[in-house]
């Protein structure tokens, strides 16, 4: 049996915080898109810790940790992360295996990444700058290493033809940066690499399934990233949906039951691209400020606005989501108005419909006003304690999406989530 838990919107939903309270009731958490640009938090002995490839259920005692073959891998952000998770008494020899069909991210790709997002001028689609995008596009023109390669002992001439090939590219956007020391840091984290356990991903997966063990997936980024059904071109380069799970661990459908999305109560977003709800005003700057809105892997500030109803049914829609999370509930305790979109106009028609292109269709967002509750929640520990408003508010989303939401999280605790249904 493998649940998922994945973001329902453009990512920064929490992610972290619920793989890591739900996986004390799995046996195996795996990672299965995305890399090094997702940033889940957490909080471990009251410490800050973000992780950006090690799967979220790594503090948790006896739980296996895979990344998969769906992941790019960043060997150098591997390592530092490695370091920070062993510091908490973590043997990682025991709990973190590597799927040996994980791509590499060289340093190529970052520089590549960073040459083509400089190239794009005013229209920058907001990367990261972590090799991502150049990663998978050797993966899908069949020229990338993997973390198996490194076994190999012609590892190191590969490694040259392909950088061989990068330089070509990176000479035609006419990139002078020296990359020497990020090549000289790579290849020591490399040695680290080759130290931990590589496994064949998707037999090692399919024996624990086959022995009654429990998985959970844990996807990175947000639905409206996915590079199908995003929204194209500003998304991630991996598929971020459920059907990202089957492709990214190598496990069939039949095997997925619970769909677990996580949304926060309102929406924000990093980067570039279209956000019909943001508020570009003091309100946004409010929701940003309350909900320490910065992006946990580039710190860059986050775009805020209103719940989009109409882009969260879609990705429940497209994910076929069971239950829902609903995160950073306590950011809107001190709103005395919420606003909910539940409707966009294009071209003077109503539509409950995510568009093709949603860029150059600027759809205008209908709103549904209700009372905010203005008062704290982040002590509340039952439903019982919340606020009938918030309840309210939430029995709303519930009937527009036909999702149930089943808990709510009002702070960055652990502890901090009530269970609702």
């Amino acid at each position: 049996m493998v649940d998922v838990i994945l973001g329902l919107q453009w990512g920064d939903e929490g992610k972290g915080k619920i793989v890591d309270f739900f996986a004390k009731d799995y046996d195996v958490v795996a990672r299965f898109q995305g890399g090094p640009n997702a940033g889940h938090t957490l909080y471990v002995e009251d410490k800050k810790v973000v992780l950006h490839q090690i799967p979220s259920g790594v503090f948790r005692p006896g739980i296996i940790n895979l990344i998969g073959n769906g992941v790019v891998l960043d060997p150098v952000t591997l390592r530092r992360e490695c370091e920070t998770v062993a510091s908490f008494g973590v043997d990682l020899k025991k709990s973190l295996f590597i799927a040996e069909r994980t791509h590499l991210i060289l340093p190529t790709h970052r520089a590549l990444d960073k040459a083509a997002e400089l190239s794009k001028g005013t229209q920058k689609i907001g990367s990261t700058l972590k090799g991502i995008g150049p990663t998978y596009m050797d993966k899908t023109g069949r020229n990338g290493l993997r973390v198996g390669d490194l076994l190999d002992k012609n590892f190191t001439t590969s490694y040259i033809k392909l950088r061989l090939k990068h330089q070509r590219l990176l000479d035609n956007y006419n990139f002078q940066e020296d990359i020497s020391a990020w090549e000289e840091e790579f290849f020591e984290a490399l040695e680290f690499l080759k130290e931990l356990n590589i496994v064949n991903g998707e037999y090692f997966i399919h024996e624990q399934l086959r022995a009654g063990k429990r998985v959970l997936a844990e996807g990175a980024q947000g639905s409206m990233l996915d590079i199908d059904f995003g929204t194209f071109p500003y998304v991630t380069s991996s598929s971020t949906v459920s059907a990202g799970v089957c492709s990214g661990l190598g496990v069939s459908p039949q095997y997925i039951r619970d769909v677990i999305g996580v949304t926060k109560a309102y929406c924000t977003r990093v980067g570039g691209g279209p956000f019909p709800t943001e508020l570009e005003n003091e309100m946004g700057e409010e929701l940003r400020r309350i909900g320490n809105e910065f992006g946990a892997t580039t710190g860059r500030p986050r775009r805020c606005g209103w719940i989009d109803l109409v882009a969260l049914n879609f990705a429940c829609m497209i994910n076929g989501v069971t239950k829902i999370v609903m995160t950073k509930a306590d950011v809107l305790d001190a709103f005395s108005e919420l606003q909910v979109c539940t409707a966009y106009k294009i071209n003077g028609k109503e539509t409950n419909q995510v568009p093709f292109q949603m860029d150059k269709l600027k759809p205008e967002p209908q709103y549904r006003s209700f009372a905010g509750w203005n008062t704290n929640t982040s002590g509340a520990k039952k439903i019982e304690e919340l606020p009938q408003t918030m309840k309210t508010y939430v029995d709303f989303i519930n009937q527009y999406l036909g999702v149930q939401i089943h808990y709510i999280s009002n702070g960055p605790g652990r502890e901090q989530l009530i269970q609702v249904q």
